[in-house]
């Protein structure tokens, strides 16, 4: 039997059963009725009983599927991953607050946009680094090809996801929902744009496919995703991949901490090797390039 054609069939709307099934329900949120509880409702299509603590397995599961289903429709298999502070702005937009502010005569405000025009930079380099990385993979055959990946936010994953938008490339979002409002930036491929309610889901696809790191400054999110990203490594859970410390200036306090554990016996020899720094956007391409021979 053609699953396809006999689910597209007998509600007379064109849609298939299950589909139907999940729209009539979003009608029903009109008439408040969003968390009620109501037997009658198919399962998948009651919030109320698909957000108790019993069906956490399934969510975790639909998390997992959702994203790996579209990318291996895609043929996407490989990553680069991008991390990096929200927080952070184009040098367009830094600008424009300095004037703003000096305008205002706020000294706080002045000492903000004079500290965002300083890290304009980073964004500047990290929306360099991913074009850079995008032209280099387009003439490489899938199974070869990088495809930037980031957390879909501002900030430097827009800086990311805008240098391979430059070049005509597909870039992947992994955005989450967040108590404020939040969605993906506008140069994640549509079609690669995806939301997530739970960390762990989200930082597992980060590692998936993920063929190199780049870390640029960033906050607790960033250093919280590199240091998984080393346990992985360290433990032996993935293969070791390109991990890229952009900044020295900003990264030294860290770079520090980590010589004081392998000092202190904390981790092994060497281990503080697993990662690397570069100050350009040219460097951190060839080091990957150097690794994968592209």
């Amino acid at each position: 039997m053609n699953t396809t054609q006999n689910n597209n069939n007998g509600n007379g709307t064109g849609y298939p059963p299950l589909a139907q099934a999940w729209a009539e329900w979003q009608t029903s949120t009109d008439h408040n009725h969003l968390l009620e509880p109501d037997s009658h409702r198919l399962a998948f299509a009651d919030p109320e009983f698909m957000t108790r603590r019993d069906t956490l397995g399934v969510r975790l599961q639909l998390e997992l599927l959702k994203p790996d289903l579209a990318l291996e429709a895609m043929g996407i298999e490989n990553t680069l991953v991008v991390y990096g502070s929200a927080r952070l702005v184009s040098r367009e937009q830094a600008l424009a607050q300095q004037e703003k502010a000096r305008a205002s005569g706020d000294a706080q405000a002045i000492g903000q946009a004079e500290l965002a025009v300083r890290n304009a930079r980073y964004y500047e380099d990290a929306r360099t680094f991913a074009r850079l990385i995008a032209s280099c993979c387009q003439g490489l055959p899938s199974q070869r090809r990088l495809v930037i990946c980031t957390g879909g936010g501002p900030g430097v994953m827009e800086a990311a996801n805008r240098g391979a938008h430059d070049v005509g490339a597909p870039s992947i979002g992994l955005n989450i929902a967040l108590p404020h409002e939040q969605s993906g930036n506008p140069y994640v491929t549509p079609a690669l744009s995806f939301k997530f309610h739970y960390f762990a889901l989200r930082k597992m696809h980060f590692m998936m496919r993920a063929r190199a790191l780049v870390a640029f400054p960033g906050g607790f999110g960033t250093l919280d995703e590199l240091f998984e990203v080393l346990t992985l490594v360290q433990t032996n859970k993935v293969k070791p991949v390109p991990i890229i410390l952009y900044g020295r200036d900003y990264w030294q306090a860290m770079l520090r901490l980590v010589d004081q554990l392998a000092a202190e016996g904390a981790i092994s020899p060497g281990e503080q090797n697993l990662l690397e720094v570069v100050d350009t956007p040219e460097d951190a391409c060839n080091r990957i390039r150097a690794f994968y021979r592209f």
